[in-house]
């Protein structure tokens, strides 16, 4: 179930990001994130992603946490 929700949130944080018109690179740096670490939220195999980091995500993407949470 873990790996489940891990993926969703990095597809949601992807689809939002692409419809920002934001690349990778400004993301991570508007989130004050590593890059490799965004390519490994966005990847195959996230890792968990804590809640400061959803925080910044959401923030950056101009969004809110409940919101960026949101996924089917």
């Amino acid at each position: 179930m873990k790996d489940v929700i891990q993926a969703k949130l990095g597809k949601q944080i992807k689809q939002l990001r692409i419809k920002s018109g934001l690349t990778q690179e400004q993301l991570a740096s508007d989130a004050d994130i590593d890059y490799k670490y965004l390519q490994r939220i966005e990847g195959k195999n996230p890792p968990n992603v804590g809640i400061v980091l959803i925080a910044k995500m959401a923030k950056a993407l101009k969004t809110t946490p409940a919101k960026l949470l949101n996924f089917k």
